[in-house]
């Protein structure tokens, strides 16, 4: 079994005024990565050629063991998609993309699929054109998680899901990867989401991969510091990731330990990623 459902090494994709990479990232397998960044950062370009829907400019990629783009037909047998637009027409109901999917996959489990569209409230004979966005989406997680995937792809899932649903979408996640030789890869802008579920964060930020880490450590590195500008400028700069000033103080995004006798309070993932963006250099 290959230690990594996913390995990225410099990938590079260019568009006219943007380009993508240098990305890099490993996803072990058995754990469930999140992959985050702002609007427009190259995290949907990133899983799009992870899925060989694009074709890179340079770098390396290999997904289950393969090079997407020369892959036999047979590994998307192995992979579940969920992107941000739901796949099937809109005249077809839940009953009629269980056909496809039974068309599509050899591996397709028609009562895992027809139990989980229950589950999610979606009647067999409803039309996708009379769904919400939410039930879209939910739609696209159960086709996913029904035709034996080992690795799921999984772009803004939870967007257009209220919070019970949400909840609801990580425990399915969870449950997923109790099978160690299962792996997620999820992007979601609901930053507290991915700080649950996944074991590994990856950064793309301008469409370059900033950090890659596992989640838990990364908490631990990094505290936010509270005090005054000539408090906060006295901080070893090199452990500095960035600063944000006030009418009434500073505070800054710091290694652990840096701040010395300043107060300081847990940092998030949302609180990681936003002084890495808007935080201004010390």
């Amino acid at each position: 079994m290959n230690t990594n459902a996913i390995e990225v090494r410099a990938l590079t994709k260019r568009y006219d005024g943007f380009t993508l990479g240098p990305v890099n990232f490993s996803l072990p397998t058995g754990c469930i990565m999140g992959l985050i960044g702002e609007n427009g950062a190259g995290k949907s370009t990133t899983i799009r050629l992870l899925l060989a829907l694009a074709k890179r400019s340079g770098g390396e990629v290999r997904v289950l063991g393969e090079d997407p783009e020369t892959a036999e037909p047979e590994l998307r047998e192995e992979i579940g998609v969920v992107m941000d637009e739901c796949p099937f027409p809109e005249s077809y109901s839940c009953r009629d993309a269980g056909r496809v999917l039974a068309a599509a996959y050899r591996n397709f489990e028609p009562e895992r699929f027809d139990k989980m569209c229950s589950g999610f409230g979606l009647g067999p004979r409803q039309r996708i054109k009379d769904y919400s966005r939410g039930m879209k989406m939910k739609l696209s997680i159960a086709a996913a998680l029904s035709h034996g995937a080992r690795l799921l792809l999984l772009d803004e899932p939870t967007s257009g899901l209220d919070p019970v649903a949400r909840d609801e979408l990580l425990d399915v996640l969870l449950d997923f990867i109790q099978d160690e030789s299962r792996s997620v890869l999820i992007s979601s802008h609901i930053l507290s989401d991915l700080e649950k579920a996944c074991d590994y964060i990856t950064f793309i930020h301008a469409g370059r991969s900033v950090f890659s880490e596992e989640k838990d450590a990364l908490l631990e590195k990094y505290v936010i510091a509270k005090g005054s500008a000539g408090e906060i400028a006295a901080i070893d700069p090199a452990r500095v990731v960035g600063v944000r000033r006030g009418q009434f103080g500073c505070e800054a995004l710091v290694e652990r330990g840096a701040a010395g006798k300043l107060t300081t309070e847990r940092a998030g993932i949302e609180d990681i990623m936003l002084y890495y963006i808007k935080g201004d250099a010390k």
